[in-house]
């Protein structure tokens, strides 16, 4: 095989996981349980970082395929030729992923329109009202910037329980964020599968942006399945936010104003969180503690671990049954029903912002939308669906373009939650 060919034949298959999630489905196919990650995972991380850095992986294309022609010559023979096309069909596949995160501001505002009201944005403060502009400079989208926290970061590991490194948080806040000043507050659950994960490393694109719009940002650990099986996960981001009630003040923060989100597993946990407050049965032994949130913005989480409606992956089950929970559905389904976020839903839910990706392999695009319909159909508060076209799993865990569109407009939605609570509080 000629490494023109060779080149051409990689950007092909690196622009088609980047543009869909069937590459990855395919590879998955013949595996089940745990080891199906093994061709998945490499794949979606391939056609995560293609899709959420187009440019950069279209201008890696163009360096390679001009390093090949220069090393071969020009293309004269039929596999030269195919490998050129296949080179270029890659970098006009990449432009395309680059034109769809331009689209996503659209599509957001759109939901957020279905979702709040056509005229939401009359709730909020004059600089959030103004039209949508690109959130990033030239140079940003070039040149993106992956961590702000030492900017941010106020206390770290403090510890809010008795596991350990497992029960530590840190607090992100302004340096000039008075201790009086009762900012709103947003906690951050970190996903990975309730096996993996910390509070290093994931949801810095939104703790950054809020805590420079004078908001104070909590990070969490939680214990890890198998050597904590479910319900722990659940029981300790209860904790974490009874916590942060608690002394959140003496921080700058608001108690009366504490929102959660999360991506992955930890969309499930802000999920369950905000739909499940003061449920004793994940209080054990602080059932009389507040733990109510103002709003809940789970990102490509899990809501149905029972699949009433058949929109699970198909791996979920047995993945619970062997590393999270240790027992199968069949055996413990009343607790894989309680710890299902559709299992909660009623008129009394917080305001929520439900956000998928439509390529997602991990978890299911389709049940997040039943999901956000059906607490949509009971719920006396808004409730905002959006699923972004060409997105994969953890897209907000990059700098890119896509990840500011979602970041502001997961701070239009808090905005308005924060300015409807103050007008209601005023009648």
């Amino acid at each position: 095989m000629t490494s023109l060919l060779r080149t051409g034949l990689a950007w092909a298959a690196v622009a088609a996981a980047a543009r869909s999630a069937r590459p990855a489905q395919v590879l998955g196919k013949p595996f089940t349980g745990p080891v199906e990650a093994l061709p998945v995972v490499p794949t979606e991380v391939v056609g995560l970082l293609a899709s959420e850095l187009p440019l950069h992986t279209a201008g890696l294309v163009a360096a390679t395929t001009a390093s090949a022609l220069l090393r071969g010559g020009p293309p004269r023979s039929v596999a030269d030729r195919l490998g050129a096309g296949l080179a270029v069909a890659g970098g006009v596949a990449l432009l395309g992923a680059q034109r769809q995160q331009q689209a996503s501001g659209r599509v957001l505002e759109e939901a957020l329109r279905a979702g709040l009201g056509e005229h939401y944005r009359d709730h909020l403060p004059a600089d959030g009202r103004a039209p949508d502009r690109v959130p990033l400079t030239r140079r940003q989208v070039l040149l993106p910037r992956f961590t702000e926290r030492a900017g941010y970061l106020r206390a770290q590991d403090l510890s809010y329980g008795d596991a350990g490194r497992r029960n530590h948080l840190d607090i992100w806040s302004r340096t000039d964020l008075p201790v009086d000043g009762r900012a709103p507050v947003l906690i951050q659950v970190h996903g990975s599968a309730w096996v993996a994960g910390s509070k290093r490393g994931q949801g810095y694109p939104l703790m950054s942006l809020l805590a420079r719009r004078g908001w104070v940002c909590v990070a969490i650990n939680y214990r890890l399945a198998p050597a904590a099986r479910w319900p722990a996960h659940i029981i300790d981001v209860k904790r974490a936010i009874a916590w942060v009630k608690q002394e959140i003040a003496a921080y700058g923060g608001d108690p009366e104003f504490v929102a959660i989100t999360g991506g992955s597993a930890g969309g499930h946990l802000s999920a369950l969180a905000a739909l499940s407050a003061n449920a004793p049965v994940f209080q054990p032994g602080f059932e009389e503690a507040d733990t109510s949130v103002v709003a809940g913005v789970p990102l490509y989480g899990v809501y149905d671990l029972i699949d009433r409606h058949g929109d699970s992956p198909k791996s979920q089950e047995e993945f619970w049954r062997r590393l999270v929970l240790g027992q199968s559905r069949d055996e413990a389904f009343a607790i894989y029903d309680q710890g299902s976020p559709l299992s909660w839903i009623g008129p009394d839910a917080p305001p929520l912002f439900v956000l998928h990706g439509a390529e997602d392999t991990f978890t299911a695009p389709a049940q997040a939308g039943t999901f956000a319909s059906s607490l949509r159909a009971v719920s006396r508060q808004p409730v905002v669906h959006a699923e972004l076209p060409g997105t994969h799993h953890c897209w907000d865990l990059l700098p890119s373009l896509r990840t500011a569109y979602t970041v502001h407009a997961i701070d239009r939605f808090l905005a308005y939650v924060r300015a409807t609570r103050r007008e209601g509080e005023h009648r």
